[in-house]
C-alpha cells in the first residue's frame, strides 16, 4: 500500500533530529509542527482557502486544476526554487504534507522534474503525530518517575537541570507554572508541547533510560495541559521534597522574577524593536522596564480575589515602591518585601495545604545538596 505508515522510519527521523519541510499552509503549521522543521507550503492560506472551496462545491478534480493555475509560472518556481534550497542543504531530509497525499507528491514530483531527489513521509504528518502520541503513552506506561515538590521559590527548576534524566515540563510549556509564570513572547500550541515531550521521552528510552526526574505541577502550566496519562502516573509516583529557608527562597525569587526576567524583557524588546523608529538605547530600557513594571503588577492582580482586598493592596503597594525605587536608583532591596509577604501569606499555606494530600507519597526531605548527592539513592528508592 502506497501510503502505509512506517513507524521505524518515522521513529528514526525524530530520534536522529532529521531535517524536515513542512509543505502544508503556514495556518497548519502554526497549529501543529515538529521541531527541526521548516514550513515551505506548496499553497498559502488563500490559496488552500480557495481550492478548498472549490474541492468541496465541485470535487477533486476541479480543486486541482485551480491549484495548479494559483500555483504556477513565477510563483511556483519561486516555491521549487526554496524546496531546491532545502534539499541541497539537507540531502538526508523528508518532506510530508498533512497526510502524505497530493501536495507532499507533488512537491516531491516538481523537484524530481528539476532533478533533485528529496524523500518524503508515508502518511505525513498525521501519521508523525500519531507515532508521537502512540510514543507518548507507551514512555508514560513503561517509566517511572520521581516527582521533585518543595514551596515556591526553593529552585526546584534550578535543581531539576543538576538532576540526572530529568525533563523540565515548565522549560517546555515556556511558562513557570504559577500567577507570575508568562513569558512575553507567549507559549507553544498543546499539539507542539505534546510532540517536543514525546520526542525527548523517546530519545533517552532509546538510550535505555527508563526512570526520570519530574517537577510536581497542576495539570495546567499556563495555557497547556499536562497529558492526563503522565498527570496521572505523576500524581501516583514518589515525591521528593527540597526544603530551603525562607531567605534563600526570597533570593531565588528576586533572581527569577526581577532580576533576569528584566533582562529578559529587555532582550525582547531589543530583538522585536521595529527598525524604522531606530529607538534609541534609552528609549529601548524604558520600553522594556515599563512592560516588566505591568507584567508583575498584572500578575499580583491575577490572585488579587485570592488574596482578598485589603491583604492584596498592601502588597501591591509595596511592589509598586520596589518598582518606582528599582526605576530611579537601580536598588532592589525594596522588591523583598513584597516577595516574603506573598510567599508566606499566599503561596506558602497553599502549598501546605495542597502537600497534605500528597504526604503519603515522600519518600526524601533534603535541601539542594542533599537530594543531589542522594538522587541514586533516592531513585533506587522510587
Amino acid at each position: 500500500m502506497a501510503n502505509a505508515i512506517d513507524r521505524e522510519l518515522i521513529r528514526s527521523l525524530f530520534l536522529n533530529n532529521t531535517p524536515l519541510m513542512d509543505v502544508r499552509a503556514p495556518v497548519e503549521f502554526e497549529q501543529g509542527a515538529f521541531p527541526n522543521t521548516i514550513n515551505v507550503p506548496l499553497m498559502d492560506d488563500q490559496e488552500r482557502h480557495e481550492v478548498g472551496i472549490c474541492y468541496k462545491q465541485h470535487g477533486q478534480d476541479a480543486a486541482v486544476k485551480l491549484a495548479n493555475k494559483l500555483v504556477s509560472g513565477d510563483i511556483k518556481a519561486q516555491r521549487i526554487a526554496r524546496w531546491r534550497d532545502f534539499a541541497q542543504q539537507h540531502p538526508d531530509g523528508y518532506l510530508y504534507c498533512f497526510r502524505g497525499g497530493l501536495r507532499s507528491r507533488t512537491s516531491q514530483r516538481w523537484l524530481t522534474e528539476q532533478g533533485v531527489k528529496l524523500a518524503l513521509v508515508n502518511g505525513g504528518y498525521k501519521a508523525m503525530r500519531r507515532v508521537l502520541i502512540d510514543e507518548l503513552e507507551q514512555a508514560v506506561t513503561q517509566s517511572r518517575f520521581v516527582v521533585l515538590g518543595g514551596k515556591t521559590g526553593t529552585g526546584k527548576t534550578w535543581l531539576l537541570k543538576d538532576l540526572t534524566h530529568s525533563i523540565d515540563l515548565e522549560g517546555l510549556a515556556r511558562h513557570r507554572g504559577s500567577s507570575f509564570g508568562r513569558f512575553p513572547d507567549g507559549q507553544p500550541t498543546q499539539i507542539n508541547f505534546e510532540n517536543t515531550l514525546a520526542i525527548i521521552l523517546m530519545r533517552l528510552r532509546e538510550q535505555s533510560v527508563e526512570h526520570f526526574w519530574l517537577e510536581d505541577e497542576s495539570r495546567m502550566i499556563g495555557s497547556l495541559c499536562i497529558p492526563q496519562s503522565l498527570m496521572d502516573k505523576m500524581s501516583q509516583s514518589p515525591l521528593v521534597m527540597l526544603e530551603e529557608p525562607l531567605d534563600y527562597r526570597v533570593n531565588i525569587i528576586l533572581k527569577d522574577y526581577v532580576i533576569d526576567l528584566l533582562d529578559y524583557y529587555q532582550n525582547y524588546v531589543r530583538i522585536n524593536n521595529d527598525q524604522e523608529n531606530n529607538g534609541s538605547e534609552q528609549h529601548l530600557e524604558q520600553a522594556a522596564f515599563e512592560q516588566f513594571s505591568n507584567y508583575l503588577l498584572d500578575s499580583l492582580e491575577r490572585v488579587k480575589k485570592r488574596l482578598g482586598g485589603e491583604r492584596y493592596q498592601g502588597i501591591r503597594k509595596l511592589m509598586a515602591s520596589a518598582l518606582n525605587e528599582q526605576r530611579e536608583n537601580g536598588t532592589l532591596v525594596l522588591h523583598k518585601l513584597w516577595i516574603e509577604s506573598l510567599l508566606t501569606s499566599y503561596y506558602d499555606p497553599m502549598y501546605e495545604y495542597q502537600l497534605e494530600k500528597k504526604q503519603n507519597r515522600v519518600i526524601f526531605r533534603g535541601n539542594s545538596h542533599q537530594i543531589k548527592s542522594s538522587q541514586g539513592k533516592i531513585l533506587d528508592m522510587g
